[in-house]
């Protein structure tokens, strides 16, 4: 093969009147606003004679989506993925302005349709919380969900499945339960978690007990979150960037950093000297104890912050 023959091709189509239709169907009924209508962005390669579509990539791809002019971009709160079944998938997504043109800037591991939309989250127990415009911030991106009746129940404990899915959901990767990964003796069909506990492991972001468990119901510590946003930081290239000045051990402000298990040391000064995690009353990294939804939310905020995705 002479690489000299082999040609790339971004392709920007406007979906059909029937795929306009069905994302609009899909948003209504999920409460969500379409602000700019759908594109569908593919890459292609040619070679021989013969095109192929590439569908997924190992690291993030850029897509940027004028805004068009008369549309406030202040309404757009994220670029979503309407899949073929309905569900609806964030996609990494910030708007910045160049000579006077407002675009939206998508990153994806995907080729996809994506639309902009915007969708309010106001949570009735997130007022004058310390993390009140974090978690309004990912609602309104769709990675974290509130309870049936408008609440988000900031202080109660998260569940190392529901960790593994809100990392998923954040990072924009298509969960997928037939994904392959490691095979948890204690993750089968049928569990609301599969697909992103699958997935999460497909990524490197999961790995799971030595007897083969994965344990989802089992709630999270501090430094097991440390080590799985560790693992995202290496897909995201925060690691890469944040380990130029990155330490081997932990900053000694913290008057608990000896407690720190030997297996998540490195992970939690990763997590650390990124910024993502700045310890529990200024000087406590606490790292057996729960992670709240609250902390879940700031910390997956921080991670898409550093990372430049949001």
């Amino acid at each position: 093969m002479n690489p000299d023959d082999l040609q790339i091709r971004v392709r920007i189509d406007r979906p059909s009147d029937e795929e306009v239709a069905f994302v609009e169907d899909v948003a209504a009924g999920s409460g969500i606003a379409v602000v700019v209508p759908p594109v569908h962005f593919a890459i292609e390669t040619e070679y021989a004679g013969q095109t192929r579509e590439i569908s997924r990539f190992s690291v993030y791809v850029e897509r940027r989506i004028a805004i068009p002019e008369g549309v406030d971009p202040g309404l757009i709160t994220t670029a979503v993925v309407v899949e073929p079944d309905g569900t609806i998938r964030h996609a990494p997504t910030v708007v910045e302005q160049v000579n006077g043109q407002y675009y939206a800037v998508v990153r994806s591991m995907t080729n996809s349709m994506y639309v902009l939309v915007g969708k309010p989250a106001a949570f009735a127990d997130m007022a004058n919380h310390w993390a009140e415009a974090a978690v309004s911030d990912m609602g309104a991106r769709m990675i974290v969900n509130g309870t049936p009746d408008g609440r988000f129940e900031p202080e109660r404990r998260i569940t190392r499945a529901e960790f593994a899915a809100i990392l998923v959901r954040g990072l924009g990767l298509k969960a997928d339960d037939l994904a392959p990964s490691a095979s948890f003796t204690d993750v089968s069909a049928g569990d609301w978690y599969i697909a992103a506990v699958r997935t999460a492991s497909q990524y490197g972001l999961v790995q799971g007990y030595a007897d083969g468990s994965f344990r989802p119901a089992e709630r999270i510590t501090r430094e097991q979150a440390a080590v799985m946003l560790s693992r995202a930081m290496a897909l995201t290239g925060l690691h890469a960037r944040s380990a130029a000045g990155a330490t081997a051990d932990i900053p000694g402000a913290f008057t608990d950093a000896n407690d720190v298990s030997v297996w998540a040391a490195a992970a939690m000064a990763d997590s650390v000297d990124a910024g993502l995690i700045t310890g529990r009353s200024g000087q406590r990294l606490a790292p057996n104890e729960l992670l709240t939804r609250a902390e879940t939310a700031v910390l997956v905020q921080r991670l898409l912050q550093r990372s430049g995705l949001i």
